[in-house]
């Protein structure tokens, strides 16, 4: 007795507008915030909205052909993919094609351009000692003199303790202040003296290049590249480009670089002292307590700290220009400022002309990493949105079949029951039309076909729970009990059997994505989003309106086109209880 009469109290208090109304109010919420983020449409993949492909060959470097491997490659992939999605760059898709290529798939958008410019750099960055500077064009370099402001300065974790060389907007000292780039390096330089320079620009003796200078040349080596230095002329782009081409970082070379007045000047530069994988972090910061604008900063390894201080500390016995450290970004000075003394900071500020969007550039590319090999790229291809149209078309249209045929089925056989299965269907496709609307912006969720085909596969897992859940209550009819009760004893034991196919279903697509790449992850996401969904559904909306529509006497009294009527579904009579006859009075014989 005690078990019966708490079912009907549980059923009693069953307060379905509550769900209802829950609902409803998470659907007008969502579509309320996607009109206000103005994406009222779902984002679209490179196969349904064009893009670019790019498609890149791995360069050997001199004597290093055995460096184009699959480990190699397969880790370039993964920082090409981590640039892209740094900048924000939906549904882009990086994968090698045979032993050296790597096919890069951005999808049409805002940032498509800033990917493709950055997914094949190399962005190998070194800190290089200056062994000899000069114009381009001839004449002696600008001399870098103290313009710092002698205050501290915080570099976003620890307080700097040295002073800043100078500002980037000062524009005083050309190799220190911004370059074609806009970068100059602050926070981490010291300038209490002006250091003497050479007016050749070379050692204050006036000597060319030594081979001390040069980190070790000698002889012949040392005679090549002096004589790469006299033939170097930056003002040409073609000559910029390849110079330094060959080098190996233990390895002297000169450079190129432009100074805050846009002049060309060239550089001697002796082995890297520090590389760029020696930098733990890097991030685009606006720096508004100096004045200097967009900055990116830059945290050392312990690693890469302790050679910073050593070089800084070499470098500062020297004198100009010898006292100066290059910071060199694929084979381009971006800066070169002198130091006084050794920097133990750890980190450094590069600042100069930054924007946001170049600042953010940089420090992307330094974040994560510089690739272990250099691209060269072999083709750029547009690709339009016709051909996935096409095919999208025919995917809506096969959809829009199997969904005819799913609403048929449902009213030949449940009849009034549809109503309650069309109108769940409704709800779940409007609530996952809003959610793909808002995860473009928020999470770079994009639209492609094999996502289009895993919305379709979700009518099915879909209306699969509406099914169970309404055998469910005509089995409880068919052992004679009335709708209402019906509804509420069936509703466990269909509860149960949606949850865990749809665990099955989740976990399937949880699989799938974690292992897959590409545009079949949007096949994996959009079946787990919707699977997600059909349980919301069922629970907030399917099993409140059946309760309510169990209360109208069109469903409540059996009607035959309600599909719950008794006599078709071959319902048995009520069972009902009878008194056992009482045993016989035995007599007691005489």
């Amino acid at each position: 007795m005690a078990a019966v009469k708490k079912g009907r109290n549980a059923s009693a208090t069953s307060k379905p507008w509550r769900s209802l109304a829950l609902i409803l109010i998470a659907i007008v919420a969502l579509t309320g915030g996607m009109f206000a983020s103005g994406h009222t449409t779902p984002r679209l993949g490179i196969d349904l909205a064009g893009g670019t492909s790019i498609t890149l060959a791995a360069v050997p470097e001199a004597g290093q052909e055995s460096a184009i491997n699959k480990t190699n490659m397969n880790t370039a992939v993964s920082i090409m993919e981590r640039r892209v999605n740094g900048l924000g760059v939906s549904e882009a898709e990086v994968q090698t094609q045979g032993d050296r290529n790597i096919i890069v798939n951005i999808p049409k958008g805002t940032n498509s351009k800033q990917a493709r410019d950055q997914v094949g750099t190399t962005a190998k960055l070194y800190f290089r000692p200056v062994v000899a500077t000069e114009l381009a064009g001839g004449g002696a370099a600008p001399t870098p003199s103290a313009t710092g402001d002698g205050s501290e300065q915080d570099s976003g974790k620890d307080k700097a303790t040295d002073k800043a060389t100078e500002k980037a907007t000062d524009g005083s000292s050309p190799s220190a202040s911004a370059t074609t780039q806009g970068r100059a390096v602050t926070d981490a330089l010291k300038a209490d003296e002006t250091p003497s320079a050479s007016p050749s620009g070379t050692a204050e003796d006036g000597a060319s290049p030594s081979a001390s200078a040069t980190g070790g040349t000698s002889g012949e080596a040392d005679s090549k590249l002096q004589a790469q230095y006299a033939a170097l002329d930056c003002t040409k782009e073609s000559v910029r480009a390849k110079a330094g081409d060959g080098s190996k970082a233990t390895d002297s070379t000169v450079a190129c670089g432009q100074n805050s007045q846009g002049q060309w000047q060239k550089y001697i530069l002796g082995p890297a002292a520090v590389d760029g994988t020696d930098v733990d972090e890097a991030s685009a910061v606006l720096n508004t307590q100096t004045g200097a604008g967009w900055v990116v900063t830059m945290d050392f390894t312990d690693k890469g700290a302790k050679k910073f201080a050593d070089i800084t500390g070499q470098l500062a016995q020297n004198q100009s220009p010898q006292n100066q450290f290059a910071i060199v970004l694929d084979n381009e000075v971006v800066s070169d400022p002198y130091v006084s003394q050794a920097l133990t900071g750890g980190n450094a500020e590069i600042s100069g002309n930054f924007n946001q969007q170049s600042a953010q550039e940089l420090a992307n590319m330094l974040s994560y990493g510089a690739l272990p090999l250099t691209f060269r790229e072999d083709s750029v291809t547009t690709v339009t949105a016709a051909l996935g149209g096409e095919q999208l078309k025919a995917g809506l249209i096969a959809g829009a079949i199997g969904l005819a045929l799913v609403v048929l089925y449902l009213l030949v056989y449940y009849r009034g029951l549809s109503f309650i299965a069309i109108l769940s269907l409704l709800v779940s496709a409007a609530l996952t039309y809003v959610i793909m609307s808002l995860l473009g912006p928020a999470i770079g969720f994009a639209l492609n076909l094999p996502a289009v085909c895993g919305a379709i596969v979700a009518i099915g897992i879909t209306a699969d729970s509406f099914i169970v859940f309404f055998e469910r209550v005509r089995d409880e009819l068919r052992e004679g009990r009335t709708l209402r009760p019906a509804v509420e004893r069936a509703w466990p034991r269909a509860r149960r059997t949606i949850l865990v196919s749809d665990f099955v279903s989740f976990l399937a697509a949880a699989v799938l994505f974690v292992v897959t790449v590409g545009k079949v992850q949007g096949f994996a996401f959009t079946l787990g989003l919707t699977t997600v969904l059909d349980v919301v559904v069922v629970f907030l909306f399917t099993k409140p309106l059946l309760t309510l529509m169990a209360r109208r006497t069109f469903f409540a009294s059996g009607h035959k086109w309600s599909g719950l009527d008794p006599k078709a579904l071959g319902a048995k009579p009520p069972l009902r209880r009878t008194r056992r006859p009482s045993a016989p009075a035995q007599t007691k014989e005489a």
